[in-house]
């Protein structure tokens, strides 16, 4: 199922992308200065381009100045340098705003899409038995005796009606809209290339009245062995989501659980899975986590500063200030997360995810940062097992 963890790297991942075009608006925001003062190359009259560069350089140094302060407070009298000036400020802030938004989005939704990697995996044994049947009705046509394995045992198979016979199953891919529509050439891969090749399922399709222990079996080793081993269920899920890699686990952990739950006195209105214990605590979580960390971003790299005194803040690695951002953040407002809990979490994280120095870098200066505020009072914890500093 999904932890905090991954939540933790999928907001580290959405603050990544935003850092980064926050660096290219910067840069696009020139670029209208420099669009506003470039010469007419279809003026009928000459124009003064040492004016205009002039004029372009003046704006440029209000809206550099404006950026670092954050104040636009000048003496200039020119209108049209006014005017470029606040322009490109306001397309600045503009498309800021809607990259805060269309991440926060991109981040949810990438959450959200590992749920239905795991109803898809679950349904591509409703397709495969959608197979089955069309080649029973080629069978029954031909006027030869059939060479090919016989399949029809699958669709006896108990456990698998269970599955596919599962209202929480229904009415979950009827409200996510999921479908194999589009892509079922890689369930006829699946099902041509792996499961009919199988040597278990062709032992299980000799036995005359297999038992619900078998059924059951044999749907989970489907699922383990042979579905998930798909290089053509992997190629897609690959295609689709950028970080399967690290997805993969989720699913696969959401499915094989999911059918292990499927037991002989089970009935369709067994509830399957959800995404995470509690998914709507979960969501709050990380949508919080993602929009304080950037609300309060120049606070955290002013307390960065000041704890590496002897290391020019710019030199720190993107990734190390992200993640000790986030950790900082998470320690200030999410009061029932234990202070050590959270440093460890983006320790690990910053293993995986940073140079191979980070983890004694984010180490210390968490470390040094969380006694400094907690004997501040600056973090106050509470819950289960924890006191709040008095």
């Amino acid at each position: 199922m999904l932890n905090r963890r991954i939540l933790r790297i999928k907001a580290m991942q959405a603050i990544y992308a935003y850092v980064q075009a926050e660096g290219s608006d910067y840069l696009l925001a020139l670029d209208r200065i420099a669009d506003t003062f470039a010469p007419d190359l279809m003026a009928i009259e000459p124009q003064d381009r040492n004016l205009l560069e002039g004029k372009k350089q003046i704006a440029t140094l209000l809206f550099k100045e404006w950026y670092e302060t954050k104040k636009f407070d000048t003496e200039e009298k020119d209108k049209e340098i006014l005017n470029a000036a606040q322009d490109a400020v306001n397309f600045y802030q503009n498309t800021l705003k809607k990259d805060l938004k269309f991440f926060g989005n991109q981040m949810l939704s990438a959450a959200e899409e590992i749920y239905d990697r795991y109803l898809l995996t679950l349904l591509v044994m409703q397709e495969v038995t959608h197979l089955i049947e069309g080649e029973e009705k080629k069978a029954a046509t031909r006027f030869t005796e059939r060479t090919d394995t016989d399949m029809r045992g699958l669709l006896k198979n108990k456990a698998l009606t269970k599955l596919l016979e599962n209202k929480f199953l229904e009415q979950r891919v009827i409200r996510r809209n999921v479908s194999w529509a589009g892509n079922l050439d890689v369930i006829t891969q699946i099902y041509r290339n792996g499961i009919k090749k199988d040597e278990q399922v062709l032992a299980y399709l000799e036995l005359v009245e297999p038992t619900y222990e078998q059924d059951h079996e044999l749907l989970k080793h489907l699922y383990k062995e042979v579905i998930f081993k798909s290089e053509a269920l992997q190629s897609l899920f690959e295609e689709q989501d950028l970080n399967w890699v690290e997805n993969k686990s989720v699913v696969k952990s959401l499915v094989n659980k999911s059918i292990k739950m499927l037991e002989e006195g089970t009935d369709e209105h067994m509830a399957l899975l959800d995404l995470s214990a509690s998914w709507d605590d979960d969501k709050a979580f990380f949508e919080e986590l993602y929009h304080e960390t950037l609300r309060d971003d120049a606070k955290y790299e002013a307390m960065i500063s000041e704890s590496v005194q002897n290391w020019d803040v710019e030199r720190v690695a993107l990734m190390d200030k992200i993640i000790l951002k986030m950790a900082l953040c998470e320690m200030h407002i999410f009061r029932s997360i234990p202070v050590k809990v959270t440093i460890n979490e983006y320790i690990e994280i910053s293993k995986v995810y940073s140079t191979p120095k980070s983890k004694q870098f984010v180490n210390g200066v968490l470390d040094k940062l969380s006694q400094q505020l907690t004997a501040s009072g600056e973090i106050r914890k509470s819950g289960r097992g924890l006191l709040d500093n008095k």
